[in-house]
């Protein structure tokens, strides 16, 4: 299947590790022109360079604190100048820290706020503009498969997280007419840094091993395992796709079976 990416302008968040940074080299292999960013410089550099190893296409990359709007318009600014436009947004972020709800004080609620639902914004209403005038856009907000089934000991995530779905699926009826598509993606159980995070803190919280609480997880799983970060990535990459053209406001949820909600 050809997926109509080569050349095509891309931005992904949250792309120095993990979900993001699979992503990023799901687009560089299809030959897409590929911003990449995080708060980190060192690790940006080593993800540049990775990527470039693996598929032969060197991202650009820029810092940016996600949690900064000065940041995330410059961020925007600097990929529309250097590709001449930006026809692809993914949206991501790392995880507010893990916790009940008498945990947490305003600050920590404020902080989660900016983090996984008002940086989306942001990065949203900067980058509309360009894809309005090519008629044309495809964004992505990675969130959590807590968008469909809550997660215990998470509270903060749970609450931005099924925020981020509600505002998507508005977005997308508002942005349909000038061809931009809008489209979440929650993952479960993929092997990244964050899973390690919430294992440990899971862990602490139940009084068990971390091995005692992944093997709980594991048999929640049907596919009875693990997901990868570049199973994740293909999904994205073709919502973000021209062999997408009729998929919109949707959420999908990539975890092996495990969310047991319908729909």
């Amino acid at each position: 299947m050809d997926l109509g990416l080569e050349g095509k302008s891309v931005l992904v968040l949250a792309s120095s590790s993990g979900l993001g940074k699979a992503i990023a080299a799901e687009f560089a292999k299809e030959g897409s022109r590929v911003m990449i960013s995080s708060s980190n410089e060192e690790k940006l550099r080593i993800a540049q360079r990775e990527i470039k190893e693996a598929t032969g296409n060197e991202p650009l990359y820029r810092v940016c604190d996600i949690t900064k709007a000065d940041q995330i318009k410059a961020l925007v600014h600097e990929t529309a100048s250097a590709f001449g436009t930006i026809h692809v947004l993914v949206n991501n972020a790392g995880g507010p820290p893990p916790g009940t709800f008498e945990s947490f004080g305003d600050d920590a609620w404020q902080r989660a706020f900016e983090l996984d639902l008002l940086s989306y914004v942001r990065s949203i209403r900067e980058v509309l503009p360009y894809m309005k005038k090519g008629r044309w856009g495809r964004i992505v907000n990675s969130t959590s498969s807590s968008v469909k089934e809550v997660i215990d000991n998470l509270i903060l995530s749970n609450t931005f997280r099924i925020g981020v779905a509600g505002m998507s699926k508005t977005l997308a009826r508002e942005v349909a007419p000038y061809g931009i598509l809008v489209n979440v993606i929650g993952p479960g159980r993929i092997l990244t840094p964050r899973l390690e995070q919430v294992d440990r803190a899971n862990a602490q919280e139940m009084r068990k091993s971390v091995e005692e609480v992944r093997a709980g997880t594991l048999s929640a799983i049907p596919l009875g395992r693990f997901g990868d970060p570049a199973e994740y990535a293909k999904l994205a990459v073709f919502l973000c796709s021209e062999a997408n053209t009729y998929i919109t406001g949707q959420t999908i949820i990539v975890d092996g079976g495990m969310v047991k909600a319908v729909p």
